[in-house]
C-alpha cells in the first residue's frame, strides 16, 4: 500500500452489526503501512470519535473524524417509509476543521432527535444548514448517486451530484470509487 494512500471510509466496532475494525488495531496497521492519516466514518453514529481521536492524535497518524450519515429521501420528519431502503440513503461526511466537527455533532443529534425512522436520518435542509467545515462524498453502494447509477438513471445521478455540489461546494464534494468485488460496484464504476 502506498504511504500516500489514506483510508477515509472506515467502519469500526462502533458501526453496530457492520464494522469489525478495532480502533487500536487500525492504528497499528496504519503505522505498519506508514500511513500519514486515517478516517473514521461509522454508520450513523459518532460514538467512536473520542476513542479514535485519543488513540491517533499523538501517534503520527492524523485522525480524520467523520460519519456515514443516513439521508432521508425527503423530509427527515416524514416517518411513512415502510423499509430502510425506502427511508434513506448514505452520504459520507468528513470534518475539515473544528466548525465541521461541531456541525457533524449537530447533524447527528438532529438525526436522532428529529429524523429517527429505522436509522438516525438527516435531510437536505439540515445538510444545507450545517454543511460548513464538512467534506462530503457519494458514499458506498447505498448512497443516492450509486443507487441512481445502479438503476441506470443518469439524469437523477447527475441531479444528485449537482445538488451535493450546490450544498457543499465544488471543492468539498467527491465521488467515491470502491472495489470490494461486488458485481453491483462494477456496474456503478
Amino acid at each position: 500500500m502506498s504511504p500516500g494512500f489514506v483510508h477515509l471510509h472506515n467502519h469500526t466496532e462502533y458501526s453496530v452489526l457492520d464494522g469489525a475494525c478495532r480502533i487500536k488495531e487500525m492504528l497499528v496497521r496504519c503505522q505498519e503501512y506508514g500511513m500519514k492519516a486515517c478516517g473514521i466514518t461509522d454508520h450513523g453514529v459518532l460514538f467512536g470519535l473520542l476513542e479514535f481521536y485519543q488513540q491517533f492524535k499523538d501517534s503520527g497518524v492524523k485522525p480524520i473524524l467523520g460519519c456515514e450519515v443516513y439521508v432521508a429521501r425527503g423530509s427527515r420528519l416524514d416517518k411513512s417509509a415502510k423499509s430502510p431502503s425506502e427511508s434513506h440513503r448514505h452520504l459520507l461526511l468528513l470534518c475539515e476543521n473544528e466548525t465541521g466537527y461541531h456541525n457533524l455533532c449537530r447533524l447527528s443529534t438532529k438525526g436522532y432527535l428529529e429524523g429517527f425512522h429505522f436509522k438516525p436520518r438527516v435531510d437536505e435542509d439540515l445538510l444545507r444548514q450545517y454543511h460548513e467545515g464538512l467534506i462530503a462524498s457519494s458514499a458506498c453502494i447505498g448512497g443516492e448517486i450509486p443507487q441512481h447509477l445502479l438503476h441506470e438513471d443518469m439524469d437523477a445521478a447527475d441531479a444528485a451530484v449537482r445538488k451535493y455540489v450546490d450544498i457543499f461546494g465544488r471543492d468539498h464534494f467527491y465521488i467515491e470509487v470502491m472495489d470490494h468485488g461486488m458485481p453491483e460496484e462494477h456496474k456503478v464504476n
